[in-house]
């Protein structure tokens, strides 16, 4: 005789950052790996960038969660970030970007990023600090051109790429996308965000 058995379930809706995908990079793309930290997951609305070899590449971001000074060396940013020690980091393309010497991420509420030298630029809350390709006083650049955002959230395993499709043509809400600034939006004219 079998018994019924009964499950108490809460239904969980997930809020999409992607409103509408009108085009995609057919059959999605690799993402590399070697750029991320396992454990934090891929967010959806992450803006990706294929390499010569046709591996997609994250543009990391992180968003300042305490105003810093024009002569600060270290950054209180959002948890939830993909930066570590060694990337480049700027506040804008076209500004200086220095290396990234020590990541704090003891504290419940923010991790500390800290540089080698000020980025030299009075960065506000909510403030977007961008990988850059390379140390520069001058002429900061983006380390991979944005291409695409990143259509759903996916996590992160250590040693294995992450395959995602990658939406070219669309719309994403802002405020459920990881930090993305002007200039990134800039370079990504087809996609709106909301």
């Amino acid at each position: 005789m079998g018994f019924m058995r009964y499950q108490r379930k809460q239904d969980e809706r997930t809020a999409h950052a992607c409103t509408h995908n009108l085009a995609d990079v057919p059959n999605g793309v690799t993402v590399s790996v070697a750029d991320l930290i396992p454990g934090v997951p891929l967010r959806e609305g992450s803006v990706i960038s294929p390499d010569e070899a046709g591996i997609y590449h994250l543009v990391k971001t992180a968003e300042v969660t305490e105003a810093a000074t024009s002569t600060a060396t270290a950054y209180k940013v959002a948890k939830g970030h993909h930066f570590k020690v060694g990337d480049f980091v700027m506040f804008k393309t076209g500004a200086k970007s220095y290396a990234i010497t020590a990541i704090d991420t003891t504290a419940k509420t923010h991790d500390t990023v800290t540089v080698g030298t000020t980025l030299g630029a009075a960065i506000p809350v909510g403030g977007v600090l961008t990988q850059a390709k390379e140390e520069s006083a001058t002429v900061s650049a983006f380390k991979y051109a944005p291409f695409a955002c990143v259509g759903d959230s996916y996590p992160v395993e250590a040693l294995t790429n992450t395959p995602v499709p990658a939406v070219t043509f669309g719309q994403f809400k802002t405020a459920l996308c990881p930090p993305i600034s002007d200039a990134i939006k800039a370079a990504l004219p087809t996609i709106k965000f909301i």
